[in-house]
């Protein structure tokens, strides 16, 4: 316990040093997502690791919370819930064997559950961090509770430590689902969006849908017999080591990522008509399309926003590394509560400013 608040202390005197001299600090945890998000090539800059700050804190399986320091590794959260049955219901890509529960939680990227369950924002309860003053701040709690304006904690995730350097994280939860299939039927396109549509306005216990290579996958999950039923429905056949398939959608070791082009992600309402003429690998239940394309980052950015989403340049290509703005610009009010939300939490910009967007 003292070594842990000694580790707290240390972070806290870098941030108060880094406010008092101006200094600007890169946040760190496990670097295994150091590639999402702006290019952080700037001078004065500071590196400040967060895996010196792990460990779990408290961790209640009929509660179904679990709280732990944010440089924790995400392998031993998820393997002490698999011990007891659940899981993190967002399903968090690693991205390396040194993925912590901060990076998970400061880049706020869900994998294909998502839609069916939630994202990395919803089973957020708590959150405490170290301002850009170096002011340490808890925010929510261990429940679930309506209160009137910001819900703080929550505004950390997919924040790229912009308003805070994470220090603990509180999580709900789930079970496991007792039973689990992947269905796979040949078709093309836009049968495939069609039919993810039809999918969606039905009560089968789906917890994906994804399409790539002319075949549609579509993963059911829940009881026994709801499992069983909805199999018969949906028809199709069984994909064998189904686990496989998502673990590599989720981790983008699949083939399709096998790619030097840039690598773009566009969030898109599940109706959108997304027409690029590029190979896409659809998830999301159609709301959410990776693809592999060297066109203008601003054609792209436009397609997306009058589909009704956003594009964010997920990966650069290795032949072009320098383009600076990944995400889609944002709209001038929701752009001042962003400056007005760094301005309270940090001030001087010293926290990976730049990551989110390059005037931040």
């Amino acid at each position: 316990m003292m070594e842990n608040k000694n580790r707290t202390q240390e972070l806290q005197d870098r941030v108060r040093a880094a406010y008092n001299n101006k200094t600007m600090l890169k946040i760190v945890g496990g670097n295994s997502k150091q590639f999402y998000g702006n290019n952080f090539e700037k001078n004065n800059v500071e590196v400040i690791e967060t895996r010196i700050h792990q460990g779990i804190i408290s961790y209640e399986p009929s509660e179904l919370v679990i709280t732990a320091r944010a440089g924790t590794p995400l392998k031993e959260i998820e393997a002490l819930l698999a011990e007891n049955n659940q899981m993190l219901p967002f399903e968090p890509p690693h991205f390396g064997e040194h993925a912590t529960l901060g990076g998970a939680i400061a880049t706020g990227l869900s994998g294909s559950r998502r839609p069916f369950t939630g994202s990395a924002r919803d089973f957020v309860l708590g959150t405490r961090i170290i301002s850009g003053k170096g002011d340490i701040m808890s925010f929510g709690g261990q429940v679930m509770k309506n209160v009137a304006g910001y819900d703080v904690s929550r505004l950390m995730v997919g924040a790229l430590g912009t308003l805070g350097l994470l220090l603990e994280i509180s999580i709900k939860v789930l079970p496991r689902p007792n039973a689990e299939v992947t269905q796979v039927i040949a078709m093309s396109q836009q049968e495939a969006l069609k039919a993810m549509q039809e999918h969606n306005q039905t009560p089968l216990p789906l917890s994906a849908l994804a399409y790539e290579n002319e075949k549609l996958y579509i993963r059911l999950s829940g009881a026994a017999s709801a499992v069983n039923s909805s199999q018969k429905k949906v028809g199709g056949e069984t994909l064998v080591h189904a686990d496989k398939f998502w673990h590599q959608l989720n981790e983008q070791t699949h083939s399709f990522f096998n790619n030097k082009a840039p690598l773009w992600r566009l969030s898109v309402p599940y109706t959108a008509n997304v027409d690029l003429n590029e190979n896409s690998f659809i998830d999301w239940a159609g709301a959410l399309y990776w693809m592999h394309s060297d066109m203008p980052a601003e054609e792209i950015k436009l397609h997306a926003i009058e589909q009704g989403g956003h594009a964010t340049l997920f990966k650069v290509s290795d032949h072009n590394p320098s383009i600076q703005e990944r995400f889609t610009p944002l709209q001038a009010k929701i752009k001042q509560l962003h400056v007005n939300l760094k301005m309270r939490f940090d001030p001087y910009g010293i926290l990976n400013y730049g990551r989110l967007y390059s005037d931040l």
